[in-house]
């Protein structure tokens, strides 16, 4: 656990595959932000939440009322226009090392410098804050979580960055060192709060002695990937939305279901067309390619915790002559566009093993 006063920022270089940007469509650009958007008015339309409220767990009942502080969209660019792979409910992977920031394009839609956007997702009545994830020293973005305390540090915040264990609970709140946190920065995948280690945290939060951004109520309404079968699910949008907005969703949501709502046999037959997601994590963990699971795995997935997505290949560019696949991520808080940022690997999943492979700036042309 560190104080501001003991931050030192990791000089550790993050993993770029190239330092020159790849340029990306404008129209592509302009469908995933009109897309990001869009999905972000649905966390509004009283009609819509009253659809889901009763699916929704406990802590994501609260409603904070503030947009999730960096939620990440990711796309595959295809020749049908580009398509949502993920929401990620606290994207990382804008900090390149250094003091060095993943260099942003010049465009209309990210308004001010790019540390004034940083800075304003984080209300100023958050004076002090603990930014917390799982045994934070050893994950692989801390030096980027050390990078952001040392740019709320710089704007006269007081920030700890801290494991869950190490907040302390009082009447009054949450505490560290025997000093009181006004919010949590939270970079915990546990976003509902139901872990053993997050349990504190969770009664601070529901009983309104402490403030998470980003918060359960984000992550169940757009990040969750059940949200991404129910907006497939024939008759909830419908009625709800326009007509041109459904579409718009289902032109760049793959087709997706959960297991439980399709015919196993179907499913099992038709396993090359579709990818295999838990529903509840983020990035490659627990992604199952259909083309090559077998039949003992399939069987022994849980039905009601998994969805099924179409198969959308990664898109291809080429780096220093080599091939890689290639996504894009959108940083967004509420409608507004934070940052962005490519990502090129090799293999069947997104990782950064492969040789070149890392981070790559974008343009927008």
């Amino acid at each position: 656990m560190y104080s501001l006063s003991s931050i030192n920022v990791v000089s550790l270089r993050m993993i770029l595959a190239s330092e020159d940007p790849i340029t990306i469509p404008k129209a592509d650009f302009d469908a995933m932000f009109a897309f990001a958007k869009t999905v972000f008015r649905l966390k509004h339309n009283q009609e819509y939440v009253e659809k889901l409220e009763h699916l929704l767990p406990e802590a994501a009942k609260i409603r904070p009322g503030a947009p999730g502080i960096l939620m990440g969209f990711d796309f595959h660019l295809t020749h049908e226009g580009p398509k949502l792979i993920e929401v990620n409910n606290n994207a990382g992977g804008l900090y390149i090392g250094n003091g060095i920031w993943l260099p942003q394009p010049d465009i209309a839609e990210l308004e001010s410098d790019f540390k004034d956007r940083i800075l304003g997702m984080f209300p100023d009545t958050w004076r002090t804050i603990a930014i917390v994830d799982e045994d934070i020293e050893k994950q692989f973005m801390y030096p980027e979580m050390q990078a952001y305390a040392a740019l709320l540090a710089n704007d006269g915040r007081e920030v700890f960055l801290a494991s869950p264990e190490q907040l302390q609970s009082n009447g009054d709140g949450l505490y560290i060192n025997g000093k009181r946190i006004d919010a949590i920065y939270n970079r915990h995948t546990d976003f509902y709060l139901e872990s053993r280690a997050m349990r504190h945290i969770k009664s601070a939060y529901l009983t309104g002695r402490i403030q998470v951004n980003p918060h359960p109520r984000s992550y169940a309404l757009l990040g969750d990937k059940s949200r991404m079968s129910d907006w497939w699910h024939r008759g909830l949008l419908e009625g709800t939305i326009s007509d041109e907005t459904i579409s718009l969703i289902r032109a760049i949501v793959p087709e997706t279901h959960l297991m439980n709502e399709y015919d196993p046999e179907a499913a099992w037959q038709e396993r090359k067309s579709w990818v295999f997601k838990p529903s509840a994590r983020h990035g490659g963990k627990g992604v199952l390619l259909g083309k090559s699971i077998s039949r003992k795995r399939f069987d022994g997935l849980n039905r009601s915790e998994t969805v099924m997505q179409k198969f959308v290949p990664a898109s291809q560019i080429e780096i220093n002559g080599n091939s890689f696949k290639f996504d894009v991520r959108l940083y967004t808080q509420g409608e507004r566009l934070i940052a962005m940022a490519g990502r090129a690997w090799q293999g069947q999943v997104t990782n950064f093993r492969s040789k070149g492979s890392g981070w790559v700036p974008l343009d927008v042309g």
